[in-house]
């Protein structure tokens, strides 16, 4: 479902970089914000191994997607659960160095892509990423879908 807004409440170009997103003046509420901050605390459950913030952070329903590098698709929030759960409570410690992060909104929908910079005990790399986000009826952004893909070290 998507919501009738004004023109003047949607961000401008369709993407807007992070460094670049313009204040609340100019979209008229803190859309941006809140979007940016939802992401912030997926990647903070994520660091932290906190299941109940990650559970917080996803919509609990069929249309949970999430593609882990090197996994299978996981479809419905059982599925997507049940993968933070393996993920959580195995060995690796990854750290997140966010960069590269633009950030789109279209009605009760929003995307943000960015390069996740991942620092471990023993390696680092950098995933590219998509997280799109529904505005729930209670107005908190929810993730419906996570998507990262390794980035090759030579192009």
């Amino acid at each position: 479902m998507v919501d009738d807004e004004a023109p003047n409440d949607r961000i401008p170009n369709d993407e807007v970089p992070v460094d670049e997103v313009p204040n609340d003046s100019v979209t008229g509420d803190s859309k941006v914000n809140e979007v940016l901050d939802a992401n912030q605390r997926f990647y903070r459950a994520h660091e932290n191994r906190d299941l109940d913030a990650m559970r917080a952070i996803w919509e609990h329903s069929e249309r949970a997607t999430c593609i882990h590098p090197g996994w299978p698709i996981l479809r419905g929030w059982a599925l997507v659960e049940s993968g933070w759960q393996r993920i959580l409570d195995g060995p690796g410690r990854n750290q997140f160095i966010l960069t590269n992060q633009a950030v789109m909104i279209e009605g009760s929908l929003a995307c943000v892509t960015l390069d996740e910079n991942l620092v471990d005990t023993a390696t680092a790399g950098t995933i590219a990423a998509t997280n799109l986000f529904a505005r729930s009826e209670a107005g908190e952004w929810k993730l419906i879908l996570h998507h990262g893909s390794p980035v090759a070290t030579t192009v």
